[in-house]
């Protein structure tokens, strides 16, 4: 067990926002940093594994916001580290829908309900950032209007339009700042290679293991005792360390739960702005076949399945184009469905999905030869994917989320304005939450050194009182000079 040790700067957790915020800190001579890590590895919802015979992305799988006038960030890492990244057009799904008698839909008949869909959603959207209803009445409202969805492929048209093209209104900023190309990570060292590199940049590397001490692995943090004089710092297998500052880059579905105590407790305007925030469940499932049955052409990479339920087992993606001959299939699941879809057997997903697929594609398809299932919400460690603002809030509630609270800085990708849900966000908001601690220690360090000097300052002026009555034109403030013009001082670099 670590003894009792004291940092500059603790960093909890070793996602994308803690890495950044280490690499910020230390390009600013702030070297004496802890990194503590809950799980066994860096990279939070940057995650590969093998499946398949190739290296599959459990987490963020994209880099969204590419080709347009200013560089998408995370895309220059990419870039610079040459990961094989695979260009994605999902916006072609809606013209690959399957019925369940394994009919597609025409174009344009999908087409023509796409598009209703959207100035559907637009109109609401906008209904309710001009009367800032209260959203779940007007949610409420809008499913009971004769418009709202019913069919199978108005159902299917909704999820594709509500859980992965449009949140909100106004254009999305990522695409408005980046572009609108979105390239999906196909490289077997997975898109956390882009996590050590950068890491690379500030710790011990030895044959692509960071060997740093000041990572700690498999560290869990349960309890944050701040106060003026630093935070303390209390990890699950009993070590106890203690820092100046801290940086916070757990999730906001664990800042929601129960993981991590603090005392005293955050203030009321924190905890209500992290409460208002939602956390979206996002589970990729990958299943792994014989043989291909399925399109394979680049324009057939998305397909989906329309069903009575909506979001179930809908939208779906082959993986020929990232990895040839894989023979490996993904469904999407959110929310709801993924977390009933967690909280049941392996065995019984599998036979849902293959149920959705024989609808599509025939009563003869082999079946799945492997099946991996993601489980985000259920990882105490994330409790969800990524954070999701109320369609009606203010700035105030993403600037109370990040604000910090005495010594504890809070970052992440929740606490980006414009980028929120991105890794870009992770990334660009550990780089401004590193930049905001190395202000704060410039600050508190300038206040101290003032501090120390009128602690010297105040003794000499108390022994030289009876020399000062003579001099009643004198101002206090010229003392220390006076001494030392007239060579009664012997230390004038303490007073000068």
């Amino acid at each position: 067990m670590d003894s009792t040790s004291r940092s500059s700067v603790i960093i909890i957790g070793a996602g994308i926002s803690g890495i950044s915020a280490g690499k910020i800190l230390a390009e600013n001579g702030i070297e004496d940093i802890l990194i503590l890590e809950a799980s066994d590895r860096i990279g939070g919802r940057v995650r590969n594994e093998k499946f398949g015979g190739v290296s599959v992305e459990l987490g963020a799988g994209w880099i969204a916001g590419v080709g347009g006038k200013e560089s998408n960030p995370v895309w220059e890492l990419a870039s610079k580290s040459g990961l094989r990244t695979c260009f994605s057009d999902y916006t072609n799904a809606r013209y690959n829908i399957y019925d369940r008698s394994g009919k597609i839909i025409p174009s344009g008949v999908a087409a023509d309900s796409y598009k209703k869909a959207v100035e559907s959603a637009i109109a609401n959207l906008k209904n309710l950032e001009a009367t800032n209803s209260n959203i779940g009445e007007v949610i409420k409202a809008a499913m009971e209007l004769p418009s709202s969805p019913k069919t199978p492929l108005e159902l299917a048209i909704d999820f594709i339009l509500h859980d992965f093209e449009m949140a909100e209104v106004e254009p999305i900023s990522t695409y408005v700042d980046f572009g609108e190309r979105e390239f999906l990570v196909a490289d077997e060292r997975g898109y956390a290679h882009l996590l050590y590199k950068m890491a690379e940049e500030f710790l011990s590397t030895s044959d692509g293991k960071i060997l740093d001490n000041r990572l700690k692995l498999n560290k869990v943090v349960r309890e944050l005792q701040h106060s003026r004089n630093g935070v303390t710092v209390k990890t699950e297998d009993g070590c106890v360390y203690e820092a100046n500052y801290v940086i916070l880059s757990a999730s906001i579905g664990v800042l929601q739960s129960d993981l991590i105590s603090f005392k005293p407790p955050l203030p009321k305007w924190k905890t209500e702005a992290i409460e208002k925030c939602d956390v979206m469940v996002y589970t990729k499932i990958f299943l792994k076949f014989p043989c291909k049955f399925w399109p394979c052409s680049p324009e057939k990479e998305f397909f989906i399945y329309a069903h009575e339920r909506r979001g179930y087992y809908t939208f779906w993606q082959h993986m020929e184009n990232a990895y040839p001959g894989s023979n490996i299939l993904v469904v999407t699941l959110t929310n709801g469905e993924s977390k009933r879809v967690e909280a049941q057997p392996d065995e019984e997903t599998l036979k849902e999905a293959m149920e959705a697929l024989r609808d599509m594609f025939g009563p003869d398809i082999p079946n799945a030869t492997d099946i991996l299932v993601p489980r985000w919400w259920n990882n105490r460690f994330q409790r969800g994917s990524y954070s999701d603002y109320p369609i009606i809030s203010d700035n105030q509630l993403v600037n109370n989320i990040r604000a910090p609270v005495g010594g504890i800085f809070f970052t992440g990708e929740h606490t980006s304005e414009r980028f929120n849900g991105y890794v870009h966000g992770g990334y660009l908001a550990g780089i401004d939450t590193g930049k905001a601690v190395v202000e704060k220690i410039r600050k508190d360090n300038e206040r101290n050194n003032s501090e120390t000097q009128n602690f010297l300052l105040e003794p000499l002026l108390a022994l030289t009182l009876t020399q000062t009555e003579a001099m009643p034109s004198l101002h206090k403030c010229d003392i220390p000079k006076q001494l030392y013009l007239s060579g009664k001082l012997g230390i004038p670099e303490a007073i000068l």
